[in-house]
């Protein structure tokens, strides 16, 4: 069954959820004397028909229905704040994909409805076309909030366009481009735009194939720009083994003061690379989220992390997950938890390589320092003394289910540990089969630190 919810909400949330899908791509033009308008009394659904009509377009049934039920709920009075849900990659619903043809008839409707706050249409097939008339509806719907355009095909040249139509916009808070191969020129397109953009939040530039040039670009632009909170750099194609864009990115912390959360997942950082953040850290006041998962840091690097943590009363989560910091990084960790730092939050050590002891002296620290709420612990080694450790945790209410990725469970008189769907971004990638895209146990990180309008 697909689900229509509208609800009232604060321009930090979405408040609605739509879903459809779409089919085929073509490219269009449109003339600019072209006036659109939609008709209250006539609704969306009887739009989309005519507009299809109008311009030969073949009806897709499934939006046809989905704008139905959106128009129902209009009818009902709750038309503040919608956020359409049109992802491709929902499971729950069949969907076709939509495509650059589809989108262009839809965003003929939408840049008139000025009730629509948000845009999902991650996981289709809008390509570089699809791309110009989400650039076109950025420029003329004017309430848009949050845009996501995640794994699309979109290109360079489309990135080129996005990125040049904020350059006037002032209302865009949040745009996901996470998984889109803008590649190098690209990312030097929106690096640009953040010089003159002054009203984006959150930009999402993950998996986009960004090179060390771009990289570098947004330290140099972010140790000016006021406006963003969180950027996510994940996975850029990066070489050679001088970690020079860890080295700006230290750099721009030491003098950005607005910068909240930060993504380095898979930047190939080593413990000089760590190094150079940590270093930023003891001057930096807002970065709030730290992730560094997936990189190359060992037990080495945690004695820089240690240090500076017990002086930082900003950090708040802290994401090691897929690093190799061992037993001696998890009991430097360990002891600055328990007697220096309460300000951090949440940290995740996932697939970390570590044993008993460091597992151990991390669930000790949980005791004492009362601030310490989160801990992922999976793909470590387990054995029995950390099996009962978290388990002690959990049933004494110190360490809530939902904030861990382990639950314990007996077999034959001894305990052991199993894993849950916890997390500080599980469904960073993917929506879960309950289509909550958004749950806190599963995305703790965004929940602990939330900024700008989340998806």
């Amino acid at each position: 069954m697909v689900s229509v919810a509208v609800l009232s909400g604060s321009p930090g949330s979405p408040s609605g959820r739509v879903w459809l899908g779409g089919s085929s791509q073509t490219p269009f033009c449109e003339s600019p004397r072209e006036q659109v308008t939609e008709s209250p009394e006539s609704g969306l659904q009887e739009h989309y028909s005519n507009l299809c009509m109008e311009k030969s377009q073949k009806i897709n049934p499934f939006i046809l229905r989905i704008l139905q039920e959106v128009d129902e709920e209009i009818k009902k009075g709750l038309a503040a704040g919608i956020t359409l849900n049109i992802a491709g990659n929902n499971r729950l619903v069949p969907v076709e994909r939509v495509t650059g043809e589809d989108f262009w008839i839809l965003s003929r409707i939408l840049k008139n409805c000025l009730y629509i706050n948000g845009l999902d249409v991650g996981y289709n097939l809008l390509s570089d076309v699809g791309a110009y008339y989400a650039a076109k509806l950025v420029q003329k719907q004017l309430n848009l909030i949050y845009l996501n355009l995640m794994f699309n095909d979109i290109g360079p040249e489309g990135g080129e366009l996005i990125a040049k139509v904020l350059h006037k916009n002032q209302t865009l808070k949040y745009l996901r481009m996470t998984g889109n191969k803008i590649e190098n020129k690209g990312g030097m397109f929106f690096a640009a735009m953040l010089q003159i953009n002054s009203s984006l939040e959150k930009l999402d530039l993950g998996d986009c194939d960004l090179g060390m040039q771009s990289v570098i670009a947004f330290a140099t632009v972010l140790t000016r720009n006021q406006a963003i909170k969180a950027i996510n750099l994940n996975r850029p194609i990066l070489y050679g083994e001088q970690e020079e864009s860890t080295v700006h990115i230290g750099r721009m912390l030491k003098e950005n003061h607005c910068l909240v959360v930060l993504h380095m997942c898979k930047h190939d950082i080593k413990n000089s690379g760590i190094q150079q953040l940590c270093d930023a850290l003891y001057l930096n006041s807002s970065l709030r989220y730290l992730d560094v998962s997936c990189n190359k840091i060992t037990h080495d690097g945690m004695v820089y992390l240690a240090d500076v943590l017990k002086s930082n009363t900003t950090l708040e989560v802290i994401d090691l997950s897929f690093n190799r910091i061992e037993n001696a990084g998890a009991n430097y960790l360990s002891e600055t938890l328990t007697s220096h730092n309460r300000s951090l939050k949440a940290l995740s050590v996932v697939s970390n390589n570590i044993e008993g002891e460091g597992l151990v002296a991390l669930s000790q620290s949980m005791k004492t320092n009362l601030t310490f709420s989160h801990i992922y612990i999976w793909g470590n080694k387990f054995d029995e003394a950390t099996c009962v450790a978290y388990s002690d945790l959990i049933q004494m209410g110190r360490l809530k289910p939902d904030n861990t990725d382990v639950e314990p469970f007996v077999v034959d008189g001894r305990v052991y540990l199993a894993e849950v769907s916890n997390g500080l971004k599980k469904h960073y990638y993917w929506t879960s089969t309950s289509g909550e895209s958004y749950d806190h146990s599963s995305n703790a990180g965004f929940a602990l630190v939330p900024v700008g309008q989340q998806p």
